[in-house]
C-alpha cells in the first residue's frame, strides 16, 4: 500500500512538473530589439542629431587643428630670426594651443556622450513599454531579446512592436 502510495505520489509530480514545463516554454517569446532600434523613426531622427552635432565638432578640431599647424610652421620658420624670448613665449602658446585642442576634444566626446544618452533613453523607455505592452496583451510571461539567442523558435513578437510603435 505504501509502495502504490509513493509511485502515485511520483507520477503526481512528475505530471505537474512537466505540466509547469511545458506551460513555462508556451509563456516565452522572442523580439529582435535591433532591427526594432535601428528601423524606429525616432532612432533615425536622433541619430541625424548625433551625426550633425559630430560633424560641428569635427569641424572645429579641424579649423583649431589647422590653426595649430600653421603657427608651428610659421614659428619654425621664424625662429632663427627672433630673440629667445620671443621662442619661449611661442612655445608656451603653442603649449598652450595642445592644452586647448585636447581640451575641446574630451569636452567634444563628453558632449556627445551626453546628448547620445538623453536621446536615447526615451526612445529605449519607449520600446520597452511597447514590449512590455504586447507581451502581457499576447499571454507572455517573459519576452527575450533574439540576439543573443542561438536558437529562437518561439513566437517572435517584433513585428507586432513595431506594430505597436507605429511603423
Amino acid at each position: 500500500m505504501m509502495k502504490n502510495l509513493k509511485s502515485l505520489l511520483i507520477a503526481t509530480l512528475l505530471f505537474v512538473g512537466a505540466s509547469q514545463v511545458s506551460n513555462a516554454q508556451a509563456k516565452i517569446a522572442h523580439v529582435d530589439v535591433s532591427e526594432i532600434m535601428t528601423k524606429l523613426p525616432a532612432m533615425l531622427e536622433a541619430q541625424k542629431q548625433l551625426d550633425k552635432l559630430s560633424q560641428t565638432y569635427q569641424a572645429d578640431y579641424k579649423t583649431m587643428g589647422d590653426e595649430y599647424q600653421a603657427k608651428l610652421k610659421k614659428y619654425d620658420a621664424e625662429a632663427s630670426t627672433v630673440t629667445d624670448a620671443l621662442n619661449a613665449e611661442r612655445q608656451k602658446e603653442v603649449a598652450d594651443m595642445e592644452k586647448r585642442i585636447q581640451d575641446f576634444g574630451q569636452t567634444a566626446q563628453k558632449e556627445l556622450q551626453s546628448k547620445e544618452s538623453d536621446l536615447m533613453k526615451p526612445i529605449e523607455e519607449k520600446v520597452k513599454l511597447a514590449i512590455q505592452k504586447v507581451g502581457k496583451a499576447k499571454g507572455f510571461q517573459y519576452v527575450l531579446n533574439s540576439a543573443g539567442l542561438l536558437l529562437a523558435e518561439g513566437p517572435n513578437l517584433t513585428a507586432d512592436i513595431k506594430k505597436e510603435l507605429g511603423f
